[in-house]
């Protein structure tokens, strides 16, 4: 199940994917996601590689990059469990792909494995995912209008996202969350994002930290009237977001969006007070919560305030 579930994923957005599998980033780490193939597998190269097997064919896999090559695919499938968009899953392979060939091609040759590691390091630092450029009603904001924007109507309520670009789980979360903007965006809800990694005053006064040890980009909150009512994920003593998978039907669920939406969109003078009556979890003190053991009436906003 592990396995088919990301296949199927696939085949269904198979047009989707087609279109960004083209792009040039997607184009190169799948090149460097199989460089190793291609070398033990390519004809007038092959030849001269050493190998260990029995029968001397150095143009086949040997009993020891069979175990690293089935040990990568066990990897993958376990933290495909765990991805929720199509990118996620492709992004997987990928990543422990080039891992296991670093670990094959120092094993075949020291000199090829420091080429193939200063391609894999070259190309981390000179090519970024493409961001996400679909259609959404999200109104972006800086430090400078966020406040500005929470409390200029007591009526509206906002779901804003804590992101950072450089971050793979906001990257993969962007499609889903423009998604939800697009279904429920109405006159008094509306979805806003603030990138924290390059607004850090803003990060500190909300307490969304930005380390990667924290895991809590992205992180989504609700806020009515300017006030914070809820977040997820939340964090514990420790300042570690308590596991959460940001996926549409929990953020549906978690967020009451549906009866949200219905009070929302009916907003008019004199009816803010129905939507403070929404019941939304207690938001925790800080350090109060303790960590678990498993764990956009509007046109269409998509240019970032400056």
């Amino acid at each position: 199940m592990a396995l088919l579930t990301p296949l199927f994923a696939f085949l269904y957005h198979l047009p989707q994917v087609y279109k960004w599998l083209l792009k040039p980033y997607y184009v190169a780490s799948i090149f460097l996601a199989v460089a190793f193939l291609l070398v033990r597998k390519s004809p007038g190269i092959c030849e001269h590689l050493p190998t260990q097997r029995e029968d001397g064919n150095s143009c086949d896999f040997d009993w020891r990059e069979v175990e690293i090559l089935m040990f990568l695919s066990a990897i993958v499938m376990m933290k495909n469990r765990r991805a929720i968009t199509v990118e996620q899953h492709v992004g997987n392979i990928i990543l422990f792909s080039k891992v296991a060939n670093v670990i094959l091609f120092f094993r075949l040759d020291i000199r090829m494995g420091l080429l193939y590691l200063t391609l894999c390091i070259v190309f981390m630092m000179t090519c970024k995912p493409p961001i996400y450029m679909g259609p959404e009603y999200i109104k972006y904001f800086s430090d400078k209008t966020i406040d500005e924007e929470l409390d200029r109507d007591t009526r509206v309520t906002w779901i804003v996202e804590f992101f950072a670009n450089w971050s793979p789980e906001c990257q993969s979360f962007a499609s889903v969350y423009a998604d939800l903007s697009l279904k429920y965006n109405c006159a008094g809800l509306k979805f806003g994002k603030v990138d924290v990694g390059r607004y850090g005053e803003v990060s500190k006064k909300y307490k969304v930290s930005t380390s990667p040890l924290s895991k809590q980009l992205p992180s989504l909150l609700l806020f009515q009237g300017g006030k914070e009512l809820m977040r997820r994920p939340q964090v514990d003593k420790k300042g570690r977001a308590v596991s959460w998978s940001f996926t549409e039907e929990n953020i549906i669920r978690e967020f009451n969006l549906n009866e949200l939406y219905q009070v929302s969109k009916k907003l008019s003078k004199g009816k803010a007070e129905k939507v403070a009556e929404l019941k939304f979890p207690a938001v925790p003190e800080e350090g109060e919560l303790e960590a678990e053991p498993n764990g956009q009436d509007v046109v269409p906003e998509t240019k970032k305030d400056k």
